[in-house]
């Protein structure tokens, strides 16, 4: 049971670490916090709701597994390699697919209410 708890204290240190060290992370957090409050003024339902945060976890998550293949990247091969290189243009690609999907969703739930004050 200790290691169990224990593993939880890692998980939390490593969503701490990216949030302090990833500036990219930062601007998943604003935008989510911007959708929340956008949320909250335009009264999205819970479908809605859902949707935004399942894509926060997509985004974030993806940001994360990121680091991480970038970090052991510059472990194993600290010095400059096509192949190291393309690993990492492929993860970054991966994020930033998530975002763009996750911007199209926010789209397709926020214009419309949007349109409507209108």
């Amino acid at each position: 049971m200790r290691k169990r708890l224990m593993s939880f204290g890692y998980a939390f240190k490593g969503i701490w670490t990216v949030f302090k060290s990833e500036p990219n992370m930062k601007i998943h957090l604003f935008v989510a916090v911007l959708v929340i409050i956008c949320g909250f003024v335009f009264s999205i339902s819970l479908v809605e709701w859902l949707f935004c945060i399942l894509c926060f976890g997509l985004v974030m998550g993806a940001e994360m597994i990121n680091t991480a293949i970038e970090n052991i990247v510059n472990l194993v091969s600290p010095e400059q390699n096509k192949l190291a290189g393309k690993a990492k243009d492929i993860a970054a690609g991966a994020v930033l697919v998530c975002a763009i999907i996750s911007a199209i969703i926010g789209l397709i739930i926020f214009i419309p209410k949007g349109l409507d004050l209108l």
